[in-house]
């Protein structure tokens, strides 16, 4: 059976002759959830049971712009294996993969429809008291064990030959890395930020910094890594948490994912400006988002580091102190990537709801000035940020800064 796109029946059908998942005799029914732009996703689930999984299968190009432009099916297959590893090293905190056609670039995965998305929940306000420790918990330990200094070197680069994701990676390198600082065409942004934009546009000595960053991306195969960490792909509940969609992952620089994840908890705070109106309610969410940023990052490092210590693999991960330079190194990556992501979903395709939810022009405009201010000063100062805390500190002060010019 060649490649085809499966219908909603076609996917019951196709489920239903796995026979392991559900039995000949179940009563399916299916309906197509996808909002995404690159996949189907089917949920299909037993009337009489209950029970659900999820059908997720590649189309050969983006549906945002249609045929006009193609993607890789093989994107699926890194998906699923990539989902496996991942599984194999925080168990729960990704779903269970069932099921991987590589013919039909499909997979059969564990359901997390009970949970919420991250980006919904945080734009509703709500708190989730263990997020930084599953997510701390998540980086630490795909990216460790993915790393030189977690695995043998012989393994390691046989990996990285299997996470070769070309057509993704320059997804990631045109819309994060190039396209928002030109004059592109896929750019999206409010009107009344076109003079903040051509700033950004006219800054050389920023361009610069983000061309070295983009350079960092294309040529530092440090980890595994998901690729696409925004709190779109993340699903939680008061106890629980999945990280789901790693078909952009492949063998990059460790910062990039921890950056993707403190970049979007920074937009939504951006966000409240518009999302919040009571001030109280505001400032009291916008503490509990950086203080979510600092606990990210420093769950990360201590579990990051408690594996350095106790199963460092390469030799020269024992050279006494040679962890904390590697650390040191990881947060400069960490900060600047976090700034391009920010600049990036305000200025590039494919924007945030945690701004675009903002109805009022004027209000929204506000709140992506706060973001652009931000971004550029993560990518710009990223090397003078020892500690977390220095990052938080920034954010505070420029938006304190932002709200006087607002009074005046």
């Amino acid at each position: 059976m060649g490649y085809q796109a499966l219908s909603v029946q076609e996917a019951i059908l196709y489920v239903q002759n796995q026979g392991k998942i559900f039995t000949k005799e179940a009563s399916l029914v299916s309906q197509e959830i996808g909002d995404g732009n690159l996949n189907l996703v089917f949920r299909i689930t037993d009337e009489e049971t209950g029970k659900s999984v999820i059908v997720k299968q590649a189309l050969p190009y983006a549906r945002v712009v249609g045929e006009s432009w193609p993607l890789t099916l093989d994107r699926s297959r890194i998906e699923a294996e990539a989902l496996k590893i991942q599984r194999e090293l925080v168990g729960d905190l990704v779903p269970e993969v069932y099921h991987h056609n590589t013919e039909l670039a499909l997979t059969i995965m564990e359901d997390v429809g009970d949970h919420k998305l991250l980006r919904a929940g945080l734009i509703d306000g709500e708190v989730y008291p263990h997020f930084a420790r599953h997510i701390g918990t998540f980086l630490a330990h795909t990216l460790f064990f993915t790393s030189d200094p977690g695995t043998q070197p012989f393994a390691k680069k046989a990996n990285v030959s299997k996470f070769i994701n070309p057509e993704l990676c320059k997804i990631t390198e045109d819309l994060v890395f190039t396209d928002p600082y030109e004059d592109h065409e896929t750019n999206d942004f409010n009107p009344l930020i076109r003079p903040d934009v051509e700033a950004i546009w006219g800054n050389q000595a920023l361009r610069r910094e983000i061309a070295k960053l983009k350079y960092g991306f294309l040529t530092r195969a440090e980890a595994l890594l998901h690729g696409d960490l925004h709190t779109g792909s993340i699903f939680v509940t008061q106890t629980s948490t999945k990280v789901i969609d790693p078909e952009f992952a492949f063998y990059g620089p460790i910062g990039f994912d921890i950056g993707a994840v403190i970049a979007n908890l920074i937009l939504n705070y951006a966000g409240q400006h518009g999302l919040q109106a009571d001030v109280q309610k505001r400032e009291h969410y916008r503490t509990y988002l950086l203080d979510t940023v600092e606990d990210v990052w420093n769950e990360f490092v201590s579990q990051f580091v408690r594996l350095w210590h106790k199963q460092a693999e390469e030799r020269s991960a024992r050279v006494p102190d040679f962890w904390q330079d590697y650390v040191s190194q990881v947060l400069q990556d960490t900060v600047g990537y976090a700034g391009c992501k920010i600049l990036r979903r305000v200025i590039g395709l494919a924007g945030v709801a945690d701004l675009n939810r903002i109805e009022q022009a004027d209000i929204r405009a506000e709140a992506e000035r706060l973001a652009l201010e931000i971004g550029q000063s993560f990518i710009i100062n990223r090397k003078n940020f020892a500690e977390i805390s220095d990052v938080t500190t920034i954010v505070r002060e420029i938006t304190v800064e932002r709200e006087q010019v607002l009074q005046k």
